[in-house]
C-alpha cells in the first residue's frame, strides 16, 4: 500500500479526528480512504450517466422488448 502525507488546517484535522472517534473508524487513513472511494464512485456514476445520455435516443421497453430479451436469455442458457 502506498503512503501519502497530507497537511490539514487544525479545524479540519479536529473534524477528521472526531469523525474517526464517533464513527468508529480504525484510523484516519481508513476514514479518508472511504471518502476518496465515495468520490471515485460518484465520478464513475456521473461518467456512466453522461455516457448514457450521449448514447443516442432511448428505445422503449415494452412487453415485446422484454419477451425478446427473455427468449435470448433462454436461448443462451440452453446452449
Amino acid at each position: 500500500m502506498a503512503t501519502m502525507n497530507i497537511s490539514l488546517p487544525e479545524d479540519l484535522r479536529d473534524f477528521v479526528n472526531r469523525k474517526v472517534a464517533v464513527q468508529r473508524y480504525s484510523s484516519t487513513s481508513e476514514y479518508l480512504g472511504e471518502l476518496i472511494r465515495r468520490e471515485r464512485d460518484i465520478e464513475m456514476l456521473r461518467e456512466k450517466l453522461l455516457a448514457g445520455r450521449d448514447s443516442g435516443p432511448a428505445e422503449p421497453i415494452d412487453d415485446a422488448w422484454l419477451a425478446g430479451l427473455r427468449a435470448r436469455a433462454v436461448g443462451e442458457i440452453a446452449e
